[in-house]
């Protein structure tokens, strides 16, 4: 009864939110039963429902090689540095572009900041390759310059998390940047006029006044980023590594993982399990991050 007296009292809302509604049931929850294949032999011929149950062979298959916990490890630290080094760098941006006084100026820079975010990852792998190739790459040649021996960077796997971190902030951070200014800019000017008639410098009143009132900003965005650590930016990384064998040790995540499992072996239910087990990861942190955020700060929980 709660539940339609809800609905009688903000219909008007629930039918604006009607159309999400629908797309969400449409691509996000129907397709949840096609994690029934991790527990077949599945077969094209006999369809899902028609393919033999095959317990958690498939998951067997999976934790018994030697990959499986290389390629968790990889995900979880590659999405580590990305979300960490991302968010500071937006925070940063947001603080030093909030305070440039220029009308022009500060829309520029807006501008500069977000453009990288419409680039293609194709596009940025062309660009990474162009720096980063063995024979006439732009970092080789400055090195070269300077008596030094050019790197082989796509044969040399200690380097790419950086590598793979500098490329997701420069192209990902211009984003986040937009969301926290607006965050900063809807603050009320009175917190920073009484800050000024205390005597208050910029910095104190970043520390004390900005930073606080935006906390529950940033702790969404953190969160939103944190429950999807364990899946790997697929375009990104494909885009850029490829099926670089070399490569795998520091950029094998479980999202290449799996594409590759498929392509290669054609393994529906192997391939299945992969990401069920993601699925499964991805559910607890977000669960665990949101009752860390829920005690951090009340109103930035999801639920």
């Amino acid at each position: 009864m709660g539940f339609i007296r809800e609905i009688k009292k903000n219909v008007h809302l629930y039918i604006l939110a009607l159309p999400g509604i629908i797309f969400l049931i449409i691509f996000a929850y129907i397709p949840m039963a096609g994690h029934l294949i991790a527990f077949k032999d599945y077969s094209f011929q006999k369809g899902i429902l028609g393919s033999p149950w095959a317990g958690l062979k498939n998951f067997k298959f999976f934790f018994t090689s030697p990959d499986w916990l290389l390629v968790t490890k990889n995900t979880l630290v590659l999405n580590a540095y990305f979300i960490i080094f991302s968010m500071l760098i937006a925070v940063l941006s947001a603080l030093l572009i909030n305070e440039i006084s220029g009308f022009y100026i500060r829309r520029i820079s807006q501008s500069v900041m977000l453009f990288p975010h419409f680039i293609s990852w194709m596009a940025v792998s062309l660009m990474a390759f162009s720096m980063l190739n063995t024979n006439d790459g732009l970092i080789n040649r400055m090195l070269m310059n300077f008596g030094k021996h050019g790197v082989s960077w796509y044969s040399s796997p200690q380097y790419w998390p950086f590598i793979l971190t500098f490329m997701y902030v420069w192209k990902r951070s211009g984003y986040l940047c937009v969301i926290f200014l607006a965050a900063i800019t809807s603050l009320s000017t009175e917190y920073y006029e009484s800050a000024e008639i205390d005597g208050a410098s910029k910095f104190q009143q970043i520390v004390h006044i900005t930073l606080p009132l935006i906390r529950p900003t940033i702790l969404v965005m953190l969160l939103l980023a944190v429950g999807r650590i364990f899946y790997g930016d697929f375009g990104m990384i494909y885009s850029i590594v490829g099926d670089n064998g070399t490569l795998y040790p520091t950029t094998d995540v479980i999202d290449t993982y799996t594409f590759r499992a498929l392509r290669r072996i054609g393994n529906f239910s192997m391939a299945s399990a992969v990401v069920l087990y993601q699925s499964l990861l991805g559910m607890v942190t977000v669960i665990l991050f949101n009752w860390i955020a829920r005690r951090v700060e009340e109103d930035s929980r999801l639920f």
